[in-house]
Parts: structure tokens; sequence; C-alpha cells
């Protein structure tokens, strides 16, 4: 049911990212134009990119590293994503348990010691992101949901989490909806940030080190070139068309049209939609709550995630995940008003008490999922190219760890890293159309149909749980 309110307050919402709207974004770098060399490339300008070529020259100072994006360093889902950085590499633990069993307890290790290096990286380099690390607090607002809360909890508590479970009035003493039934406080493997100023500030701590960055530049081809690879980039408007011959490349585009075939039939496009508030008054902020301030998602198969920001506004978003026929990615695709209105409806639900209150942003993005929710991993050229794809929303923090793997693939050498299975197994591919699509959406329907029937998966979920293929909202 739509509230009758929900239109009032979205009539003035800006329809763009407010993490990228707002005087803090860095102009532009210049696009690159004529020929170049150097020892790695980087393709991709997100948190992916960022964190490689960060990383590429701390190990080594003298790495010529170059790293170009077809747009401006964290304008994609690194700029307009939740903030959620969480120390899961696996999409959840229980994801990462049925998924990755002999070696689970190995990556939730590996997972921790990532978030504390995100951490520690953020003080390093002074890069002022918000950074909290608050935890997250997951809701049942289903009487069915409070059995899975409970497994949850205990699965956490065998990996030494530090989860609290919560009845219905000490997770309204936490944060005050009267849609909640009780809850699952995991106290520190997810801390809150500024998606876009995270971006900024690994883009300048690698400029400061170095890294050579050029910005709307878009790579339209790779091929190999002798022992190197050759990137050939489109011109434009400021630019003429140019190339770069490197030793090495990391290839970070994510949801984009890949470069490399192979990766097509492993990613599908998923867009998301959030809305943001305009800050909250001190008589706002007491009717709701929320002083520990932690990430919030509740329980269903189509779920939301919503957040505080530093200025008290309020990130409610997620609920609808899109999938467009042939994998489109379209500018024109990251506004959808019934999703929007949607959302302003759930939110009004959950905190009835802030019923006059208005959105001041609405936005969606593009995300890449594949067939097991978190991230895969490869080379290609012989070992000169590495990748990693599939983040699947929990890209704030596991793009760093998949950094750390891309280059230890391309050192050629047996690593930690790439002993994993997480590493080493890829994801059931996707069907190819027609089929794709209406698999998919026969998913989201079944999702949606699991969640009015508390819980109850029909027989297409159950199939797809024993194939290890599905999707996820």
């Amino acid at each position: 049911m739509t509230l009758p309110h929900t239109g009032r307050a979205l009539a003035d919402a800006a329809p763009v990212p407010y993490w990228l709207d707002r005087p803090e974004r860095p102009d532009p770098l210049p696009p690159l134009s004529g020929s170049h060399t150097a020892d790695l490339l980087v393709v991709g300008g997100g948190y992916a990119g960022l964190w490689t070529a960060l990383l590429a020259k701390e190990a080594d100072p003298d790495r010529d590293v170059l790293l170009v994006d077809a747009g401006t360093c964290g304008w994609a889902a690194s700029g307009r994503n939740g903030g959620f950085c969480a120390a899961s590499l696996t999409h959840g633990l229980a994801n990462g348990v049925e998924r990755f069993p002999g070696e689970i307890g190995e990556l939730e290790r590996l997972g921790r010691e990532n978030l504390d290096a995100i951490a520690a990286t953020v003080a390093k380099y002074g890069i002022d992101c918000d950074f909290e690390r608050t935890g997250e607090l997951a809701v049942a607002v289903e009487p069915y949901q409070l059995d899975g809360l409970a497994a949850d909890a205990d699965l956490a508590r065998r990996y030494g989490h530090d989860v609290r479970l919560l009845d219905r009035d000490q997770v309204r003493a936490e944060v005050a909806s009267p849609t909640y039934l009780g809850g699952m406080w995991d106290a520190d493997r997810v801390a809150l940030l500024d998606p876009a100023k995270l971006a900024w500030g690994l883009r300048r701590a690698a400029l400061d080190l170095g890294v050579r960055v050029h910005e709307h530049t878009r790579v339209t081809s790779l091929a190999g070139d002798g022992a190197a690879l050759l990137a050939s980039t489109a011109g434009g408007a400021d630019a003429a068309p140019g190339a770069v011959r490197a030793r090495q490349v990391v290839l970070a585009t994510n949801a984009f049209p890949p470069l490399l075939r192979r990766l097509r039939s492993w990613i599908v496009p998923v867009y998301d939609y959030a809305l943001m508030t305009e800050p909250l008054t001190a008589a706002q902020r007491d009717a709701i709550g929320w002083r520990h301030r932690q990430g919030l998602a509740d329980t269903g198969n189509q779920f939301h995630y919503y957040r505080l920001t530093a200025d008290n506004r309020i990130l409610f978003g997620g609920y609808d995940a899109i999938y467009h026929y042939g994998n489109r990615v379209a500018p024109a695709l990251e506004q959808r008003e019934a999703t929007f209105t949607t959302l302003a409806s759930h939110f009004f639900t959950t905190f009835p008490q802030l019923a006059d209150v208005r959105f001041s942003h609405r936005w969606g993005g593009v995300i890449d999922t594949c067939t097991r929710f978190c991230a895969f991993f490869g080379t290609a050229y012989s070992g000169r190219l590495a990748y990693a794809a599939g983040f699947t929303g929990l890209g704030v923090g596991a793009t760093r760890f998949g950094a750390r793997v891309t280059l230890d693939l391309l050192s050629g050498t047996d690593t930690p890293l790439t002993r994993l299975d997480l590493v080493r197994r890829k994801p059931l591919p996707f069907p190819p159309e027609p089929v794709r699509s209406v698999g998919i959406n026969l998913t989201r329907w079944s999702l949606a149909r699991a969640d009015a029937r508390d819980g109850r998966r029909n027989l297409w979920l159950r199939t797809l749980d024993r194939l290890g293929l599905g999707f996820d909202s």
C-alpha cells in the first residue's frame, strides 16, 4: 500500500546519488591520449582498481602503475552504494559455509584482517570518510524470521563473532520501529563510511604515491603485444585516441561490459536503488533512538538496508533488484519511479514517527552479481592479466581483498591466497538469453512469493538451492 504522503516526500528529491552531489568532489583528471607504457595498467577507477593501484605502489614504489577510468574515480558503484564496509568475503557467513566449508574459518579470519587493514589505511592516509565501526543490526519483521535470526546467531558464535540476540523490546530500544520483532547485533564486523569520500581518498593516496591516473578514458580493446598487452582507448572531445602498452593488466570493471569475453557468462548487472532523507531534527532523532548508529538490514529475501549518515540523514535502499534483458546497462536505468515509491512507502511503514520527513535524493546504480554471490578471480593472456568480479553488493570491503588476490595472481607465485578454493574455483555460469532473463525474473517472483508465504520456498527456489545456482536481491 502506498501511503498518502509518499508523493510529497519524494517531490523534491534530486535524481542523483547523494554522495556524489557535494562540493567535496575533486576536479577530474585529464584523459589519456597518445601512446604510453606502464608496468601495470589498472582498468577501472572504482574501489577494486583504486585498491589495486595503491597496494601495488605500496609494495613496490618503483613499479610504474597507470590507472584509467571511463568516467571519474568512484562515479559508479563505489560512489553510490550504502557505505556498509563488511568483513565478510563470502556475502555472509551462511553463504560461505555452504560454498566453502573446508576453508570458511580461514576466510573469516582473512575478512576480519581485511576490515582492520581498511581502517588502518583510512587512518594512515588521513582519508576523511566518516569511518564508524558501529556493526550491523539484522532485524526480523515477520514472525518466521525469528528462527532464522537465532540460527544465524548460533552459526556466528561458532566462528567467534561478537553477536547479541535481541528480543522485541530490546531491538526497539536500539531503534524504535513498530515493525521490529527481534534482532541480531553483530557488533564489530561491519563499519559504516561515506563511500564517495573513501574513493576520493584512495585516489588521492594513490596519486601521492606516484600512480598515474587518467579519467574519462575508456578502454575499447585489449590485445597481446609480444610480452605485453596493448590497451586501446577511445578519443573524445578533449582527447585523441590513445594506447597503453603494459607488462601486466588488472581488469576492475565489475558490472560493466567486460573487455574479456569469458566474463560475460559469469556476471549479470543488477540495478539497486536508494533514497536519502533530509537531515533529521533533534526531535526526529529522539523519536527513533538509534543511539549506537548501527547499519540496519531486515531479513527478508527482498531486504532493505539503511543507515545514518554523519549529518543524521537516513539512507534507505534495497528491496528491488532489477535485471534488464541482455545485461543492459544505461544511465536511463538509474531512475525507476515505481521502486522509489515502494521504498518511500516502506520507509514510512518502518518509521511512522517520521511521517513529515522528506527525501533529498533518489538514485540507482548497477552492481555485479554472480551465481555464488561473492567475488571470483582469474587470469588471462598467459597470466599477464588478472581480474576480480562478482562482488554482489559487498564490494566496499571485499574489493581490497580482491586487489590483493589479483596482484598475487599476477606475481605467478604460489601464495596462501592463490591456494584458496575461493580463488581457484569459478561460479556456475548464467545461461544465455532469453533463458537468462526468464530465469532471473522467475527467481525474483519466487523470492517475493516466499516473503509473502512465511519464507516457504517454491519448487523453483528449491531446485536452484540443489544446483547451487540462483539469484539474490
